[in-house]
């Protein structure tokens, strides 16, 4: 199934927040370390609302590719658009400010602060400018706020307990609360099911169907149960460019997809 290039956008369509542009949108995205091509002008969008898989076996790029949305990587050359606006090459935190978090294939987080605490300085973060005179406890608004996505991802009642005590899948959700408490539009999540129990994995999808109703996502995942339940639409990477893009139906029964990945 051969991938349609993307239209160019009209003028009256690429303000910030328009419902008809696409909240992400890359075009001609490259990087390259020395001789290596790790992205290979990747010409890529996602819709408001939308549950988009990234998946490709390893070394297809897909790490490469979400460091380069969220700013860990400087693209070699092509474009990044958020929300219309161009993003590429801009560092982490001020991605962050304009609406993109992402969780990582490693648990980030601070095991020895409490789980109230992990998410209320990612709160602070996007509310309130850092100040040294200034207790967090004078901005009732981001306890509230902690609070609340710590009910959000099922965490409030172990709110005063250390972030190190939490299981493997908790810790999980954990990070994907910090990332809620920094009020994204877009939400990256980098192999968010990894190393969890079957019982944790149907929690974890859960989790992400309620999340995405308020918010757009974009998830890189291994597990091909969960991204055919999960994704709206998938998009298969395959060394560096995309090999195939669809619906999971779609991509179960593309031939290309079948030789190159599925193995089926």
């Amino acid at each position: 199934m051969p991938v349609e290039p993307l239209a160019e956008a009209s003028p009256a369509s690429t303000a910030p927040g328009d419902a008809a542009e696409p909240i992400l949108r890359t075009r001609g995205l490259t990087i390259r370390f020395g001789g290596l091509t790790a992205l290979n002008s990747v010409d890529f969008a996602v819709q408001r609302g939308e549950i988009r898989a990234v998946i490709g076996p390893n070394g297809a790029g897909k790490s490469t590719f979400f460091n380069c949305l969220t700013g860990v990587l400087k693209p070699t050359s092509g474009h990044v658009l958020f929300n219309g606006e161009e993003i590429a090459g801009l560092p982490p935190n001020r991605i962050s400010q304009k609406g993109i978090a992402r969780s990582y294939q490693i648990t980030n987080i601070l095991p020895n602060a409490s789980v109230l605490e992990n998410v209320r300085i990612a709160a602070q973060s996007r509310r309130h400018a850092w100040s040294m005179l200034t207790h967090h406890r004078a901005y009732r608004d981001i306890i509230d706020k902690a609070q609340a996505v710590l009910q959000e991802v099922r965490l409030a009642d172990k709110a005063d307990e250390l972030a190190a005590n939490l299981s493997h899948g908790e810790q999980r959700n954990l990070e994907i609360g910090i990332a809620l408490a920094t009020e994204p539009q877009l939400l990256c999540l980098d192999e968010p099911t990894a190393g969890m129990s079957a019982a944790e994995t149907r929690e974890t999808m859960a989790l992400v169907r309620q999340i995405a109703r308020n918010l757009t996502i974009l998830i890189v995942e291994h597990d091909m149960h969960v991204v055919m339940e999960l994704a709206h639409r998938i998009t298969v990477l395959h060394y560096g460019e995309i090999l195939a893009e669809g619906t999971p139906a779609e991509i179960q029964q593309n031939p290309r997809v079948l030789e190159v990945y599925l193995k089926t």
